[in-house]
Order: C-alpha cells, then structure tokens, then sequence
C-alpha cells in the first residue's frame, strides 16, 4: 500500500468516526490535515480495542501488539500514514505509547477515587493526543496543549456517562461522587449538582489549554479552536438539557458544527 493511498483510508476514518476533528482538521494544509488524520485512526484503534467486546486478556494482548507495531515496518494502512507523519513533523512515540497505556488502563481499573487519579488517566488517553498532535501544528507548547487534551476528555465524560457505565465504567471521582450525595447514576437534583460542578471543571481547563492558540499559526490555530469550539457547544447544550445524560448523546447538527466553523473563521 503506497503512502496516499494510507493516508486516504485515516482521512475516510476520521470523517466517519470523529466528526469534530473532522471538522477542525479540514482548515489545514493537506500535509498537516493527512497527520492528524493519521494520529486520530490511531488513537481510534487503540479505543475500539479497549472498548471491544473481546474478553480482557485478548485486548491486552491486542494493545500490546499495537505497542510493538510502532517499531515494525508498516503494512496497515493506519500504521503505514502514521509512520509517515512521524518522520515527517518529529511526533514522538511517548504519547502514542501513553495511547496504549491508557487503552490497557481501562481493561483494569473500573472506578477512580478522586480526580488527581482521573487525571492520569486524562492524561493518557487525551492529553496525550494534544502532546502527538503540537509538533503537527508546529508548536512547541506541551503545557498546554496536554491541557486542552484534558479538557475535552472531561467533556466527554461528562456526555458519556450512561454509555461508560454500560461498559462498566464509571470516571466520575468517587470522593465527588459522595461530596455531592449522589448514590445513583439518575437524573436527581445531586447528580446535576455534580454536573455542574464537572462541566465548570472542563471550562477552566479548555480556557487554559486554549492558550495554545498564541503558539499556532493561523490555520493550526483555526483547526484547534474549531473542535474545542465544538466541544464547547455540546457541553453548553448538556447543561442546557439539565444534565440529562441518560438518554440520547448530546451531538450537534450539521447546521450547528457549520456555524461553529464559521465562527471561528470570523477575525
């Protein structure tokens, strides 16, 4: 498989699977926009393992194989794109491992006891796609970019939490969870107490990560403010639905992600 024909498959699986990125992505330049095309489809494969039906030890193994993968001539297709991306804008291979690391976390650890070790767990499987991503936007500013990692996983557990608890997963601190009185994953005055207080969380961590945007140029940092501009939006619109997290996921239209975009392509 040649080099564009790899980096035409990450760029189908970015549109098809992340539709904020794909979103943001779409401002860069091509070389830059095939890179973080090719970091998502990674990140990606790393996820549906560890969020696979296989039984545990055969996702271990799997993420294991994907952690040997790196140092060994690609044939997959997101393999091949990602080594490309890799020699060609220096992405180290410690946030990709990290990918691998957070992915075997969650075949291990169900529940966390407060966010300190929450955070950890943010920092690698999030704040890790921010460290392989900022030399693709030419940057040098991993503070804030593991920052702004961390704030848009903390959205994510925040819409998600119905869907995590099916797979037996539960990221809300547990020493939170008992601050607030909350006993039951259920739409009651506590748990929205709670939510509140985590979406006020995320909010402070995307405003600090977003002083990343100082270190972009214009359309790296277009492409950035774009998804957290997305992110932004679903979780105003999860508070604006009082938390209710039990039903449908909270996404956003077409019509909406556009407006997104086109706002921030607004001086």
């Amino acid at each position: 498989m040649s080099v564009q024909e790899a980096y035409a498959e990450v760029g189908r699986i970015t549109r098809r699977e992340a539709k904020n990125f794909a979103y943001g992505i779409m401002v860069l330049p091509r070389p830059k926009r095939q890179a973080i095309a090719a970091i998502y489809a990674y990140a990606r494969r790393v996820d549906d393992v560890a969020d696979g039906d296989l039984p545990l030890g055969q996702k271990r193994l799997q993420l294991e194989e994907l952690r040997l993968a790196l140092d060994e001539e690609p044939t997959d297709p997101v393999f091949v794109a990602l080594a490309d991306a890799r020699e060609r804008f220096g992405i180290p291979r410690e946030p990709l491992e990290a990918l691998i690391d957070g992915g075997l976390q969650d075949t291990e650890q169900a529940t966390y006891a407060d966010f300190a070790e929450l955070r950890g767990y943010c920092e690698k499987v999030a704040g890790a796609v921010g460290l392989a991503c900022v030399p693709v936007y030419g940057s040098e500013d991993t503070e804030h970019a593991m920052t702004l990692g961390i704030a848009l996983q903390l959205i994510n557990i925040i819409r998600d939490v119905d869907e995590d608890q099916r797979l037996g997963r539960l990221y809300l601190p547990q020493d939170e969870l008992t601050a607030f009185g909350v006993e039951e994953l259920a739409l009651t005055p506590q748990f929205q107490e709670l939510m509140a207080f985590e979406a006020e969380r995320a909010r402070t961590y995307l405003a600090a990560g977003l002083r990343l945007l100082d270190t972009l140029d214009r359309r790296s940092a277009l492409c950035v403010g774009t998804f957290a501009g997305l992110y932004r939006e679903t979780l105003d619109r999860i508070e604006a639905n009082g938390f209710d997290v039990f039903g449908e996921k909270t996404r956003l239209s077409t019509p909406r992600k556009l407006a997104v975009v086109a706002r921030e392509l607004l001086p």
